[in-house]
């Protein structure tokens, strides 16, 4: 077969086939007579092992679990000659905490050697050049990135770390770059030349005319790092390296053995190094007790063999005794013994759970490196006790109370989502942010905000579904919802687009603010909270329509919810049709149902009376207050009361609707004579007519 380097992904060369020399071998596999037969070792890096994501980390790994001998890294000095001809200036050490640098002049940048070339194109990376080639292998070799400038190409001699300011430059990856007033910036005397940490300028990079050069070797703060990826959607071998924690101390020595590939390979000559910030002091210790090896790991390791395979990982012992150990954890190792994230949080609660997470984290993390070295399944299997007698319950009243609405609301029709509990600050704006609900470290820049309300996260849903072609959809989640920092609550939230399913007995219609209040109640009602207790009241939320949305409340202090139609703004901005209605129900907000032993009906032994009444009251008047106020007119007779026509128009006087209700009266010991049915008549008229206001329509 004739291919190319390109055809077989081995390059970009694509002008002509691959032509071996005549002593190539017969037969052999072009991989294995190329030496491109190398194992190939897939690792799955969690965000915590910046040491993973070195070749030498996992050399020293699989030389602790008995695979091969790790070889020393212990590069010579580099002697250098005169100041650097470019300096750094610090002024913002939150993101840099120490920097270094030295310059090398009168370097030839040349294509890379053949070993150089084959190491990187065998992991997949593309030879540029040998300035390049050199930081791409260290940064794979040894998990340090480091970055070269063009040293001609860098104006003023100064380099200076500091907020970024809203500039945009080329980046080398080819696109432009715009900084933000968080992101760490490298500046020159005309601008911005690199995204610290992430991306490279492409005004000072180097190429084939390159003659002098100045090699970055920093120490980046990873949460800074991290943060300004995310932002600026940039991902490179050195933001993931620097945002798991690359080892603090190594810096001179890459710097130096940096230094020497560059000379070795281009020549040049080395300036003393210049460096700014203050030096690293990596002093962590963890204590590991051998009995917690059986008790918490469940493995019986002898102590020796813990402590040397703890040794074979860099670790060193500080202090031992018989029943004890305490190690110096080595500085490529940012997952042992780390500040816990608890630190950042205030108040008394939070302090006294990060002390003891500082207690016994550290000895965890040495357990578990014994008994992953060891095999994790040299532990022997421990089944669970069976438990005896009758079981208790399991789920707290809270936990029946949330299943209870998830099973009402499917029974309704709708569907069950489970939604991110947060969502792009702007579209929070729209259902009433918190200024404290922003997110310090998005797992996206359009995920940077707590949700206040899981309707939000529901019309996104829908809009999704709507635009696939799903116009009448009904969802509904219960999650929580976020008040400030450190409140939420939880909320069994609804959403009903478009119109009602077709059906033979009525004909299909839109959906209004009434459907999503009879989707509240009914949630209410399953959860024991007496219907005659219900009142709603205007005053919803802002993302909902102002005159077709409700408070549900019980009493003048507990919300029990909101429901309505949304807002036309929020539903142009978000896609979904205008008409669309929504509601909450505040789970937490519910009292729990006084327990009561239930009492045997009454069977009255007297029929029912029904009597009926039409109400001239105000346009606004509340149809529950004229119902309220008729139930408890007479509360020994009154068992119901509803309402079964609304009239507005003709015939009556502007501003004033007409509300028709039904009353029934139940007599208890006696039939009731017509004079008194005419007093409870007169209490009814009267009882409304001070509630509402309405007159006794004639």
């Amino acid at each position: 077969m004739l291919v190319s380097f390109r055809e077989l992904s081995l390059g970009e060369d694509h002008e002509g086939i691959i032509e071996l020399p005549d002593d190539a071998p017969v037969g052999t596999p072009y991989a294995v007579w190329a030496g491109m037969d190398d194992p190939v070792i897939d690792i799955s890096v969690t965000p915590n092992r910046g040491d993973a994501l070195a070749v030498r980390g996992v050399a020293r790994d699989l030389a602790a679990a008995g695979l091969g001998t790790l070889k020393p890294f212990s590069p010579a000095p580099v002697i250098g000659h005169g100041a650097s001809a470019i300096i750094w200036k610090n002024e913002y050490p939150e993101a840099c905490p120490y920097i270094l640098g030295r310059t090398i002049t009168g370097i030839k940048n040349t294509e890379s050697p053949d070993w150089l070339k084959a190491r990187l194109t065998s992991i997949g990376l593309r030879p540029i050049n040998a300035l390049v080639d050199v930081t791409n292998f260290f940064t794979i070799d040894l998990g340090r990135p480091l970055h070269v400038f063009d040293a001609d190409k860098v104006t003023g001699g100064v380099l200076t770390l500091r907020h970024g300011a809203g500039e945009t430059f080329n980046g080398l990856h080819g696109k432009p770059v715009s900084v933000g007033p968080d992101d760490c910036v490298i500046v020159d005397a005309s601008g911005v030349q690199s995204l610290a940490g992430i991306v490279g300028g492409e005004a000072t990079g180097c190429d084939e005319t390159t003659r002098n050069v100045f090699i970055e070797c920093a120490l980046f703060d990873r949460v800074h790092i991290a943060q300004t990826g995310q932002r600026c959607g940039i991902f490179s071998d050195a933001r993931q390296r620097f945002e798991r924690g690359i080892d603090s101390m190594l810096l001179p020595a890459a710097l130096d053995a940096a230094t020497a590939m560059v000379m070795q390979l281009c020549g040049g000559n080395p300036s003393l190094v210049t460096e700014a910030g203050e030096k690293p002091d990596w002093n962590r210790k963890a204590g590991l007790r051998f009995k917690r090896l059986k008790d918490f790991g469940g493995a019986d390791v002898a102590p020796d063999e813990a402590v040397a395979s703890l040794e074979k990982l860099g670790f060193t012992i500080y202090r031992r005794d018989a029943m004890h150990v305490e190690l110096d954890v080595p500085s490529w190792r940012n997952d042992i013994a780390s500040p816990s994230a608890l630190d950042q949080r205030e108040g008394l609660q939070a302090m006294q759970a990060a002390t003891g997470a500082a207690e016994m984290e550290p000895e965890h993390d040495l357990i578990e490196e014994v008994l992953r070295l060891r095999g994790l399944d040299a532990i022997t299997p421990v089944s669970l006790p069976v438990p005896s007698g009758i079981p208790a319950p399991m789920l707290t009243p809270k936990q029946v109370r949330t299943a209870l609405a998830r099973r009402v609301l499917a029974a309704r029709g709708l569907m069950e989502c489970v939604t991110f509990s947060f969502l792009d600050h702007d579209i929070a704006k729209l259902f009433g942010e918190a200024s404290d609900l922003r997110l310090a470290n998005p797992i996206a820049a359009d995920l940077d905000e707590m949700r206040p309300t899981p309707v939000a996260t529901l019309i996104l849903a829908a809009a999704r579904n709507i635009a696939r072609g799903y116009g009448d959809l009904g969802f509904f989640e219960v999650g929580p919802a976020y008040v400030n920092a450190t409140e939420q609550r939880l909320v069994a939230a609804g959403i009903r687009t478009g119109e009602t399913p077709l059906s033979a007995l009525q004909p299909s219609r839109k959906y209004d603010a009434m459907d999503a209040k009879a989707d509240a109640l009914t949630v209410l009602l399953a959860l024991g909270v007496p219907a005659e207790a219900i009142t709603a009241t205007a005053e919803a939320p802002k993302f909902y329509h102002p005159g077709q949305s409700g408070v549900l409340r019980q009493g003048p202090k507990i919300i029990l919810g909101h429901f309505g139609t949304l807002h036309p703004s929020v539903c142009a901005k978000l896609d979904v049709p205008l008409g669309s209605v929504a509601f909450e129900v505040f789970l937490d907000a519910i009292p729990e149902p006084k327990r009561r032993k239930k009492a045997a009906p009454i069977l009255p032994a007297f029929q029912p009376i029904r009597r009926d009444f039409a109400f001239l009251v105000s346009a606004d008047t509340p149809s529950d207050a004229l119902l309220r106020a008729a139930k408890g007119a007479e509360r020994t007779l009154i068992t119901n009361a509803v309402l079964f026509d609304r009239y507005a128009g003709k015939n009556l006087p502007e501003g004033q609707i007409s509300l028709a209700i039904a009353v029934t009266i139940q007599p208890v010991d006696k039939t009731l004579t017509e004079v008194e049915l005419e007093a409870v008549a007169a209490k009814i008229i009267t009882a409304v007519g001070k509630a509402t206001g309405g007159v006794l329509r004639g």
